[in-house]
């Protein structure tokens, strides 16, 4: 597909189909660095849209580049509206709607926060490997940060600048509830499986397929930023296939990333393995939504905004 770097399809325009005019090619493409070149001679100066996506090796500035939509966007007159960059600067700034495996949007029982009430916090903080706080609740270790949950006043915090913030997200109040509710003794088994071992292995087909393909569209061709974004948010780096990471979701709950590079015979790949320990903590359908929380916090590239209200 003939996409340029600041995201237009030259394959739907009838000047490219004409002749007329040739793709500009992403920020890491032949073609754009020919059409960088032909712009030089022709026009005396780059696109500096263009330009600026092959200086700093971005592929496609709306998905690849953390600053889109910049001052070379905003400068305009094209190629965007200022109406579709505000969109863009008001929706990226929102959390990714939480939904479950039927679809629906997440919502989470008030009975859970009930039965968290009534358990023994020294021995689910054992088992959970998380601190008890009396009289407000527990701290829960989180990728690279340390979660409040108020079992007082039913509601999630993290540190902020100087002090507690109120996160506001159904699916992660969901996840951690679940997990303190459900973890068990068992200690990790310090072996990595796919979810094609796992005794629930047949819910991961069709709708409920583990959340891959953003993740790999975002870093396939793009590994440094892959690494840079693993370690922001606490991922380990590993010495197995071209970059992985194993993120410390929660305590008993790691996750494996791992991605290949692609080369002339093959595309890059992406393959996300489990502590072989995983189901006998959470059912598939949390598993499920874990990865779906881990990988959009990958895409974002911020574990925080993950926290901040949409």
């Amino acid at each position: 597909m003939s996409t340029a770097a600041c995201g237009i399809n030259c394959d739907v325009c009838r000047l490219n189909l004409l002749g007329t005019c040739s793709t500009c090619g992403s920020g890491r493409s032949h073609d754009g660095l020919k059409k960088m070149a032909a712009q030089e001679r022709i026009l005396g100066q780059p696109c500096p849209i263009l330009a600026c996506a092959i200086e700093n090796r971005i592929e496609y500035c709306p998905r690849d580049c953390d600053r889109f939509p910049c001052i070379e966007f905003r400068s305009g007159p094209y190629p965007f509206s200022q109406g579709f960059l505000d969109m863009q600067d008001r929706r990226r700034a929102e959390k990714p709607p939480a939904k479950t495996p039927s679809g629906n949007i997440v919502e989470v029982p008030t009975e859970y926060w009930g039965d968290l009430e009534q358990r023994d916090m020294k021995k689910l903080c054992k088992n959970a490997q998380a601190i008890d706080r009396p009289p407000t609740g527990v701290l829960l270790p989180f990728l690279s940060e340390y979660l409040l949950v108020d079992i007082r006043n039913h509601c999630l915090f993290h540190q902020g600048v100087g002090e507690l913030e109120r996160i506001d997200n159904s699916l992660l109040e969901l996840l951690c509830l679940v997990y303190l509710l459900n973890v068990g003794p068992l200690p990790l088994a310090d072996k990595m499986v796919s979810v094609k071992e796992f005794r629930s292995a047949h819910f991961f087909s069709g709708p409920h397929e583990l959340k891959v393909e953003p993740v790999l569209a975002r870093y396939g061709n793009d590994h440094e930023a892959f690494k840079r974004t693993a370690e922001s948010v606490g991922g380990e780096a590993l010495e197995l296939a071209d970059a992985a990471y194993k993120f410390p979701v929660f305590p008993k709950v790691p996750f494996y990333y791992l991605l290949w590079k692609g080369d002339e015979e093959f595309p890059p790949s992406l393959s996300i393995l489990f502590d072989r320990s995983v189901e006998d903590h959470l059912a598939a359908d949390a598993i499920w939504g874990l990865v779906n929380l881990v990988s959009d916090i990958l895409i974002v590239g911020d574990i925080r905004a993950l926290f901040r209200e949409g």
